[in-house]
């Protein structure tokens, strides 16, 4: 015997999973993230020109280098003196010998001298500018991630020397033909670096 389930039944029980799901409540649609997708350039050369602890360092510097040369230069003049003395003397006698000796050693004191004062100030400098360049980075970083920017390109903005062969080949092949000034933030970091709290402090020079 054949059962017939009434065509109205089958058709209500379809519905019900149905009427269940359209009255359940919708889900909050998720925000989607938002995604950096701007461009800018930045000058880092007009930076280091304008950056005002890195120019005070540099200032102290350049003042130490010139003391020192100064010392050497006085150094030197005592050396040549003592070359002058030994001139008078005659060739094989102990005043000589003595008087050989002193000027050898001073010599080869003084050439060591200089070379280590060389060294000394190019590593310093070397330090002053990565801990410039390291809060030009840290500097960007912050101002993209604010603005939305994914990308910041380096350019030269100084006017090309036509007389300068170098910077002629250089502005040929730099890697930005173009950019809209807008989205140039070299001021915008540049006021960063200066106003920041660390601006109230020279910057460290390492010994």
């Amino acid at each position: 015997m054949n059962v017939r389930i009434p065509v109205i039944a089958t058709v209500a029980a379809a519905l019900i999973p149905a009427a269940a799901f359209a009255q359940a409540p919708a889900a909050a649609p998720q925000p989607a993230a938002t995604r950096a997708t701007y461009t800018a350039v930045i000058d880092v050369g007009y930076i280091f020109k304008n950056h005002t602890r890195f120019k005070a360092a540099m200032d102290k510097m350049k003042d130490e280098v010139l003391a020192a040369e100064n010392a050497l230069k006085a150094e030197r003049d005592r050396i040549n003196g003592m070359m002058e003395t030994l001139k008078g003397f005659n060739v094989g006698t102990p005043e000589y010998k003595k008087a050989e000796a002193d000027f050898a050693k001073a010599q080869g004191d003084f050439n060591v001298n200089a070379q280590l004062q060389k060294k000394d100030f190019m590593d310093r400098e070397a330090k002053v500018y990565m801990q410039v360049y390291s809060e030009i980075e840290q500097a960007v970083s912050v101002f993209a991630r604010s603005r939305g920017i994914a990308v910041v390109h380096r350019f030269d903005g100084d006017p090309v020397d036509s007389s300068d062969r170098n910077r002629i080949l250089g502005n040929i092949t730099r890697p930005i033909v173009y950019h809209d000034p807008q989205i140039d933030i070299t001021g915008d970091i540049l006021k960063m670096l200066n106003a920041s709290p660390v601006a109230a402090g020279p910057v460290t020079q390492p010994r």
